[in-house]
């Protein structure tokens, strides 16, 4: 699986307090069990939610595609909300 995200945006979300983390520990949660869904359909975006560093937490992605095939293109990330808590719960 391959990834792909802006760099500033992520030293960005890691400053932020209520993020905590940027996309290079996100990249945690497709290590081990998480809930996805479709965000939206134009662009495309995908949720998953599970965990990182023992906290949950959301991740909007697209998927793209180059020469080298298809990769994750992550977007933007949040601690898991009551409702994400329980999706998760409920679905994984």
């Amino acid at each position: 699986m391959r990834f792909d995200f802006d760099a500033q945006k992520s030293k960005r979300l890691r400053a932020n307090p209520k993020r905590g983390i940027g996309f290079e520990e996100a990249q945690e949660i497709f290590e081990q069990p998480y809930y996805l869904d479709q965000r939206s359909d134009m662009p495309e975006q995908y949720r998953a939610i599970g965990w990182v560093r023992q906290k949950l937490y959301a991740l909007i992605f697209e998927i793209r595609e180059d020469e080298d095939g298809e990769y994750y293109h992550l977007v933007t990330l949040w601690k898991a909300t009551t409702e994400e808590q329980q999706l998760y719960e409920e679905h994984s």
